[in-house]
């Protein structure tokens, strides 16, 4: 479990400080995440990478002289918003173009394609890839759907030397994507972790047993076995990870190949180097042979009990980005010049755009209006305080059970900032803005970043000079709905919040066409809203992190659908109480 923290909410940031703190001579923090402290070179490529936090040393440990030049951190299992990578892109930013380097997670493809457009509008040239090691999460015809694990560190490494050589963009991305083809990796669990906060793991394996296939965000393996000792299991990783030889590769005889041996928390080393023994016979039996091994904590899940092997297949260029020197907080490797130190090349700080734009003045009519949104994100604030612990167990079954904790995060920046523009006398239409965008930022992950584009879309449709009534909402709720769509991919029935925002739009579109007042069509479609999210029990989940453990969340509802649902009941509230 996790012994240390003040308030769970602010753990991410409070590490992030620490860690920053410690390490001040070669890292600085910055709005967002951590950089190198020393500039590269102008005109030099820069490769960005991050993602949640409660992985240490992924992802702020890999940021410095041959690994990263800069990493944004989300909060704890929660992916980086677009935002918080803006931010760090644009403080490393040398004029060569970014890479972004990051795992297959939905919440970081979300966020890290959203600010590679950002970034793009703003003509800097920046290019992804994105790494899905796992041979467990998806059949060899569906490697894109595969999660990242620890062979994100070849990965990362390989781009980070490419474009510290002063290689162009094109390059750096063709060494990347070369490396992610050529790394395979198979995870194990003996317990689940703890996350700060929570009084009991996010899963229980029962004494003797061994759960395979498992994430690094807390979710269950794919299938239980009787653990093995540590031979049967480095025997058990060696075969199935050689059962897929990456191509052009035919035979391991003869191949070079780098091994990662990952601790995920609470195996420790003495018992890492008991399982890398035969590790070691046995890929030398199969004629492989191993370049600089690494046996160590590099991709943890806070308390977890588990391992993961990870084989990277080298070639004569990626051996060299392999065996290359690194110096960062938790990655060595050889000697390397330490950065020439100037009031020149010092790293600064970006500030956040949205303090540095002036908030729009509404009118009278949408001022009224901006008070109800306020009173309307209170409500959902309380309604998701009260049921915070239910979700996060109801997305600890397929998931990594920080739903309820994120969903309180965004809705509390979310207050907090429309309290803000209220001040500011802003009208209801900037007010949704603002507090979507701070949602966004504050919370990350898949549904901090649907949730900022939900906001935003309804208060596009009311602006900042009407009142709105029922045919602005439905309109709103409409663009939201095909918004959230064409981002997160999600269909009906995939087992999603669109589960419930589809018949909701449908159900208040339908009555607003009837000439219903605000109060009637909510009332009528926030019904509907609730009955859709628990049926939502009997679909199988098809994308995102839960759709590897589709059968275990059969039977219950998608958290995501319970939350919308929860918060158009609290809103509805609202709304009869101010609109009747």
């Amino acid at each position: 479990m996790t012994y240390l923290f003040n308030n769970p909410a602010q753990f991410a940031d409070e590490l992030v400080e620490g860690f920053a703190a410690v390490h001040r001579n070669t890292i600085q923090r910055v709005n967002g995440g951590v950089i190198r402290r020393h500039k590269a070179k102008p005109g030099q490529a820069v490769m960005i990478i991050g993602g949640g936090s409660g992985h240490y040393p992924a992802f702020g440990g890999f940021v410095g002289q041959g690994l990263a030049h800069g990493a944004a951190l989300g909060n704890v299992f929660a992916a980086p918003s677009a935002q918080q990578i803006c931010q760090v892109a644009q403080a490393v930013n040398a004029g060569g173009g970014i890479l972004f380097c990051y795992a297959n997670y939905a919440g970081d493809v979300l966020n890290f394609e959203q600010a590679q457009a950002q970034l793009r509008a703003q003509g800097i040239d920046v290019r992804s890839v994105v790494v899905a090691d796992d041979i467990a999460s998806a059949a060899v015809a569906e490697q894109h759907k595969r999660r990242g694990i620890a062979g994100t560190l070849p990965v990362f490494k390989a781009a980070a030397v490419a474009a510290d050589a002063g290689k162009p963009l094109d390059d750096v991305v063709r060494i990347a994507t070369a490396a992610k083809e050529r790394v395979r990796s198979l995870g194990v669990a003996f317990s689940g972790c703890t996350l700060p906060g929570a009084n009991k793991p996010l899963f229980k394996v029962a004494s003797g047993k061994m759960e395979v296939g498992m994430g690094i965000h807390g979710e269950p393996g794919l299938y239980r076995i009787d653990a093995p000792s540590a031979d049967g299991l480095a025997e058990m990783l060696v075969e199935k990870l050689l059962a897929e030889i990456p191509p052009p590769i035919n035979s391991p005889a003869g191949a070079r190949v780098s091994v990662i041996l990952n601790g995920l928390g609470a195996v420790k080393y003495e018992e890492l180097f008991v399982i890398y023994r035969k590790i070691d016979q046995l890929l030398s039996q199969y004629g492989l042979i191993i370049v600089e091994p690494v046996v160590d904590e590099l991709i943890t899940s806070f308390d977890m009990a588990g391992v993961s092997l990870t084989l990277f297949w080298l070639n004569d260029e990626l051996e060299q980005t392999w065996i290359a020197a690194a110096d960062t907080p938790a990655f060595h490797r050889g000697t390397i010049m330490p950065a020439e130190q100037s009031e020149e090349n010092i790293a600064v700080a970006i500030q956040p755009i949205q303090d540095q734009q002036p908030l729009r003045t509404g009118s009278i009519d949408s001022r009224a209006a901006a008070k109800v949104v306020v009173a309307a994100l209170e409500a959902a604030r309380d309604a998701i305080a009260l049921q915070q612990e239910a979700l996060g167990r109801l997305d600890a079954i397929a998931g990594d059970g920080d739903h309820g904790i994120g969903m309180q995060r965004g809705l509390t920046a979310a207050v907090e900032t429309a309290k803000a523009a209220l001040d500011a006398q802003t009208g209801a239409g900037t007010m949704l803005t603002v507090a979507g965008d701070a949602w966004s930022d504050r919370a990350g992950g898949t549904s901090g970043m649907l949730w900022g584009v939900i906001l935003r879309n309804l208060g596009n449709a009311i602006g900042d000079e009407v009142k709105p009534d029922a045919v602005t909402l439905a309109t709103g709720v409409t663009a939201a709905l095909e918004a959230v769509i064409s981002l997160g991919k999600a269909q009906l029935n995939d087992k999603t919040l669109v589960d419930v925002l589809y018949p909701f739009s449908a159900a208040l579109t339908q009555s607003a066409t009837q000439g219903l007042s605000i109060t009637e069509a909510w009332t009528a479609a926030a019904e509907i809203a609730g009955q859709s999210a628990e049926a939502t029990k009997n679909l199988t989940p098809k994308i995102g992190r839960a759709r590897p453990h589709a059968g275990k969340s059969i039977g219950t509802p998608d958290p995501g659908a319970v939350s919308m649902a929860l918060i158009i009941g609290a809103v509805g509230k609202i709304i009869r109480k101010h609109c009747a």
